[in-house]
């Protein structure tokens, strides 16, 4: 609880990934995926219950053992490869009787670097500023000013205009992109809207370095060797 307010923290974890199977449960020094998430969400000053949703045993029998409730099965139909992001975290908070949480926290298990003072800190922003949404963001890798797209006779186009292409980057204005690891709604506000990416939403900003999403196999050696650095392997 925070400022008075309860809060529910969700993580959506499908049985179904076709680019790694059993990508959530899968060893990431030492632990299994979705446990890093687990883990930090448990450390949090605020988070008043930490659930998972899932549609596969063996997720939910991995997350009750680091520590995670699994008050339900997420059913077949919302987890399927075109489900929204956002329908597992309003089916957990209509399963758990909506008027028990005044916001939810959703935390992706395929962002292991995020830390509990990035959870926290993610709330605070929000709950202090009384913000219907946050989620976290970070500097993004490429400008936009230095995308392109290619026409069908393979002319550059660029994305957005500029004066000139040999802007210096430092000089470009800075742009953040969502990470997905940790997302901060009121849950009537998340209910009526459906979506996180609204004009009030806010964002958050984290270091590139806890930044990394998990999507391919190479992305569990990367973030390994990020752990380690950081001196958070056991």
């Amino acid at each position: 609880m925070y400022k008075g307010k309860r809060i529910l923290a969700t993580l959506s974890a499908r049985g179904g990934s076709k680019g790694i199977p059993g990508k959530n449960i899968r060893d990431l020094g030492g632990l299994p995926l979705i446990a890093w998430s687990i883990r930090e969400g448990r450390r949090s000053a605020y988070i008043d219950r930490i659930i998972v949703s899932s549609d596969d045993e063996g997720i939910l029998a991995v997350a009750r053992a680091h520590g995670a409730e699994t008050p339900f099965v997420r059913p077949a139909e919302l987890a399927r490869d075109d489900t929204p992001g956002v329908d597992p975290v309003l089916h957990a908070i209509e399963a758990l009787k909506p008027e028990e949480y005044d916001y939810v926290v959703l935390l992706q298990p395929t962002s292991p670097l995020r830390t509990v003072e990035d959870i926290d800190g993610c709330i605070e922003r929000c709950l202090d500023n009384d913000w219907p949404c946050l989620i976290s963001v970070c500097e993004s890798a490429s400008s936009p000013y230095y995308i392109f797209q290619m026409d069908s006779i393979g002319r550059m186009v660029p994305v957005m205009k500029q004066d000139s292409f040999h802007t210096r980057r430092q000089d470009l204005p800075k742009t953040v992109e969502p990470n997905g690891a940790v997302y901060v709604a009121k849950c009537d506000w998340l209910a009526r809207t459906r979506s996180y990416l609204t004009p009030e939403t806010r964002g958050y900003e984290m270091p590139t370095e806890r930044s990394r999403d998990i999507d391919e196999l190479l992305d569990f050696e990367i973030c390994e060797f990020l752990l380690r650095k950081a001196g958070r392997l056991a």
